[in-house]
């Protein structure tokens, strides 16, 4: 699992049921000209084993993490704006963002997640990727 990921990757754990999130994962493969982010859900083996080895509250962090064997782990804003500033121009200029305190950034964050199904509904089970797109993702 976690131990698969290659040092030059990251890995972005997402709810898997979420249709925000699945568009934001095939968003951020269109746009990873790089090659540098891998992808599973958090209801996935290497999903689980991150909220694990981190000790995550699912309770409270249940959308987007971002790790990486060098640099550990980041959640909610700070995980998205840590994969925009990746992504190449434009998106990259999202990181201005960051002179934003982390607690306002995620009171915003926390807002959109918590409406998530709400606005952008949810799946039964978690997307099941393409096989072109099958390397990108642990399972």
């Amino acid at each position: 699992m976690i131990e698969n990921l290659p040092k030059d990757k990251q890995l972005i754990l997402f709810d898997g049921v979420c249709n925000l999130c699945n568009s934001s994962v095939l968003y951020v493969i269109k746009h990873d000209k790089a090659n540098r982010f891998m992808f599973a859900p958090l209801q996935s083996d290497a999903g689980k084993q991150i909220i694990d080895k981190f000790n995550i509250d699912t309770s409270k962090t249940d959308s987007i993490l971002l790790y990486s064997k060098g640099k550990g782990l980041s959640v909610k804003s700070s995980a998205a704006l840590h994969i925009a500033k990746h992504l190449g121009f434009p998106r990259n200029l999202l990181a201005v963002f960051f002179i934003i305190p982390t607690f306002i950034r995620n009171w915003v964050y926390d807002f959109v997640a918590k409406n998530r199904y709400k606005w952008y509904g949810k799946k039964e089970a978690c997307m099941i990727p393409t096989p072109e797109l099958t390397a990108k993702f642990l399972t």
